[in-house]
């Protein structure tokens, strides 16, 4: 019973905080539908704002994010995946189509204008390449049919996918809490937007991985009991 408590806050935290990020996604990207290169964001990068590739770059950045944030929100509800396999095919397409050929081609190019100098720069580039590079390998393991490592690398594509909101959460925390040069809290907002994501997604991971142990063994054990009875 403890087990399946445990088991429960765990996945009503986890889907609490998804659907928060996503809810603030949303609203944060809700008034770049009026495409006036003085909202927001927009108004550090005039350098930028008037280039058509760059721009566009941009909206499809903005606009595709929140697919793959929605998209992947799904692919973690087990009763998903067992009773609607189909479904959960069809939405997994849409996440990793939207990352591999969508979002991380245009994320690219935002990532070698991006603020912050070299240490800004740098940091969407590895972002962006992370994410390509998980989202591949879980797509390569499931047409493998290694279910084990395409959840694996679904959940630190995943991780990857929630920066956009860190990005922006960490912002508003160090905006608030730092005293810093701008240029110097956007490279460490930039940085801190993936970084201690993939370090909760490894640790989930090993988490996950000695607790099936755990009950492989007590279940070995259980059963060892009986026969020797």
């Amino acid at each position: 019973m403890r087990t399946l408590i445990g088991y429960f806050l765990r996945q009503l935290f986890v889907y609490t905080l998804l659907c928060m990020g996503t809810f603030l996604m949303l609203r944060s990207i809700l008034p770049y539908t009026a495409f006036k290169d003085t909202i927001g964001f927009l108004q550090f990068k005039q350098d930028y704002v008037h280039l058509w590739w760059w721009n566009t770059a941009f909206y499809i950045h903005v606009f595709s994010a929140v697919l793959a944030l929605m998209a992947g929100f799904t692919q973690f509800n087990r009763n998903l995946l067992a009773s609607r396999r189909g479904l959960h095919r069809w939405i997994g397409r849409i996440y990793a189509y939207d990352i591999l050929f969508i979002n991380v081609p245009a994320g690219l190019v935002l990532a070698v204008c991006a603020n912050g100098g070299w240490p800004g720069k740098l940091a969407f580039l590895v972002l962006d390449s992370l994410w390509f590079i998980f989202t591949y390998i879980a797509v390569a393991a499931v047409r493998q049919g290694d279910l084990s490592r395409h959840r694996a690398f679904m959940i630190r594509s995943y991780a990857m996918t929630f920066s956009a909101i860190m990005l922006r959460t960490w912002k508003i925390v160090f905006s608030h809490t730092l005293q810093i040069d701008p240029v110097m809290l956007y490279q460490i907002d930039a940085w801190m937007a993936f970084a201690p994501n993939l370090l909760f997604a490894e640790w989930w991971l090993r988490r996950s991985a000695r607790g099936r142990t755990h009950f492989l063994t007590a279940q070995i054990s259980h059963y060892s009991g009986s026969i020797n009875k």
